[in-house]
Parts: structure tokens; sequence; C-alpha cells
């Protein structure tokens, strides 16, 4: 009696772990690749935490594999890789992905058989890299100074607005899907292509967030994806109510400006509150623009008009040419400063400046009591403070 009393917790243990393995849920992956040789295909997990390797194995001349790994809680993203070659995937449940593919050209040939989910994810890893493409390109012509400055922008905004169109419909036909997810983090030189700062495009990350946070409760990604969108929204208001102080008119007295500290051609820093006691027109623009020269005229008609009144003009240049606009700046009467960060500066955004050129007049106070963007309202502007 002994003996088989001392063999119980043995049988009882041996019982447990198989009726785990049984309940244990998993997925698998199989098929092949062509123009595989002897290479060695990788599944990789990726996680909130990075690329996480989960197994690999040897192709054959024939190309076949089969992976099966343990299935997720809610939908999640792997991926398939041979060399520098990658093609991801996302797993919504319990099934089997019958998976074809050129291991030469993974990401653009690999197909999943019947898995709605991941031909979206397919379409948007396509139209990403066509938008990495023609921004590539945009960039190119504009280091070539084959295009200014004011066309390099719109050709970003043509690409990135048209991209965003078509991504959209996806993301709201979906949104607690794995590819609505997969769609919003989307990057392009490294930033987002759709900015959680954005109000349009913060609204593509609350429908998702929202239904991740219906349907996948508790799950890390849910958590990671609220946390992220709420961060951004406080954020998003943080700047509204600043970008508001700057779009009302007239501005409440007392308004403390960002200051800007930028320099001269002849090297000097200059601080836009150290103009505090003029009268103040901030003069955003680009020199190297078909606009410039006729802008530049119709200030200094103002600006040679009032300057015995205490009127001063702190013009802030974006060009990225640096030399250019030190020739075309040296012989202006008025501050005439560079951001280094041309149009990638941060001022553009603190300043919430849609469009080149954009002032605004300041009093001898330093408070804000117009935005211009029509510039032939800009003399009566500039009259009603001095």
């Amino acid at each position: 009696m002994k003996k088989y009393v001392s063999l119980l917790p043995a049988v009882l243990l041996t019982a447990a772990v198989l009726l785990s393995c049984q309940s244990e849920k998993t997925f698998e992956v199989k098929g092949e690749l062509s123009a595989a040789g002897d290479q060695t295909l990788y599944l990789e997990h990726r996680g909130l935490g990075g690329v996480e390797l989960l197994d690999s194995v040897k192709l054959k001349e024939n190309g076949k594999f089969a992976f099966k790994e343990k299935a997720p809680v809610n939908p999640e993203f792997y991926q398939l890789r041979v060399g520098s070659q990658v093609a991801v995937f996302a797993i919504d449940s319990i099934e089997t992905l019958q998976v074809r593919g050129d291991a030469k050209d993974l990401a653009s040939t690999l197909s999943i058989e019947n898995s709605p989910v991941n031909e979206q994810i397919r379409q948007i890893d396509s139209q990403t890299r066509q938008v990495n493409i023609r921004i590539s390109e945009a960039e190119k012509k504009h280091t070539a100074k084959a295009i200014d400055d004011v066309a390099y922008l719109a050709e970003l905004d043509s690409v990135l607005t048209a991209y965003k169109a078509e991504i959209t419909k996806l993301i709201l036909g979906n949104p607690s899907g794995a590819a609505a997810y997969y769609a919003v983090f989307q990057k392009v030189d490294g930033y987002l292509i759709f900015d959680p700062y954005n109000k349009q495009d913060y609204a593509m990350f609350g429908a998702v967030a929202t239904s991740w946070d219906r349907y996948y409760p508790g799950t890390p990604r849910s958590k990671h994806l609220y946390d992220f969108t709420m961060n951004a929204l406080k954020t998003r208001k943080q700047q509204e109510q600043q970008a508001a102080l700057l779009e009302n008119v007239p501005v409440v007295s007392g308004l403390s400006l960002p200051d800007i500290v930028l320099t001269e051609v002849n090297g000097e820093k200059i601080t836009l509150s150290s103009q505090k006691g003029k009268v103040v027109v901030l003069d955003f623009t680009v020199y190297k623009s078909d606009f410039s020269p006729a802008h530049n005229m119709e200030l200094n008609k103002i600006y040679s008009q009032h300057k015995a009144k205490g009127l001063e003009i702190y013009q802030i240049s974006f060009d990225s040419d640096e030399h250019f606009w030190k020739n075309a700046a040296s012989n202006l009467p008025w501050i005439t400063v560079r951001d280094p960060q041309n149009v990638y500066s941060r001022l553009l955004s603190t300043y919430n400046v849609r469009d080149i050129p954009t002032a605004f007049v300041i009093n001898r106070d330093g408070d804000v009591v117009a935005r211009v963007e029509n510039y032939a309202t800009l003399p009566g502007e500039v009259g009603k403070v001095l």
C-alpha cells in the first residue's frame, strides 16, 4: 500500500502536465519560400519591448517550413526573417497560416492564404514603402536644390495627405483589428506618419485605443495604446491652449510669448524679448522662394514709413541654404535671423504657423495684437498699434 501511495504524486503531476499540454492554445505558420537555398528562416515576435526570437529552421531546397507557437490572448505581431528580408504578419486567434513567398524579397512577395487582416497589413506595408520612396526622392531634389523649401514642403504634404486618406478608411473600417493598430504606428524617417498631437490624426489613435480597451481589456497592448493616447491628448490640449492665445485677436494683456533666440547674419544672437518697448512685426518667411522678393519689398515700405515711430521687424528665415540666406539678408535694414532647423523647426508648431509667410504684430508691452496671413492687412494692423 505504501508503494502505491508514494507513486500517487508522480502520477498526478504527469496527468497535470498532459492536461496542460492538451489545453494550451497554439497557432501554426507553415508554407514554402522560393529561392531559399540553405538559408535560415527565423520566426520572431514583435512585442512592445522589441523583437524576440521564437524559433528558426534551416530551409532546404524545397523551401518548406513549419512553426508552432503559443497563441496570444490578443492580436499580436510576428515576423518571418531571412537575412535582412523581413515580412510582418498578425495572429488574431488559434489558427494555421499558410504562407508563400520569395526569400530574396520577402517583404513584397509574402502572401498568406485566406487571411484578410494580413492582406491589410501587406497593403499598409506596401503603401508605407511608397511613401518612404517618394519622400526620399523629394529630399534628394531638395538637397540638390532642384526644388526650393516651399516646393519640398508641398510635396511632403501631398504624399502624406494621400497616404492618410487611404489608410484612414482601413483604420475606421475595423478599429479593433490588428491592422488598425499596426497602421497608426507606421513611421517614415523614424517619425509617426499619423501624428498623435494633430487633432485630425489623433482621432485614429482614439478610435483604435477605445476599441482595443473594449475588446482586449487589461492586455499589455491595450494598456500601452491607452496610455500613449491619453498622454498625447494631454500634450495636444496644452498646445491648443497656447495656440489659441496666439490665434485670438486681440490677445489679452500680459501674454508671455515663447521667446526666440536666434543668430543674425553677423553672428550675433538676438532675442525677440530684447525688442520689448517697440512695436514688432514678427515675420516667418523663406528667402529662397518665389514670393520672397515682393514680400520683402512690401515689408520695406512699412518699415521705412514707421521705423522712426518705434517699429521693428524681427524676421525669421527657415531657409535650408545658409549661404543663400546670408547673401539675401545682408542688405536688409531690419533684424534678420535664421533657424538652422529650417522647415523642421519647432517654432512653426509652437507659434502655430500653418503657412509661410505668416506674421504677428506685437505691441510695446510684448503682447500679440494681431496674426497676419493676408499681408495686405499688415499696414492697417501696424497702424493701429503705432
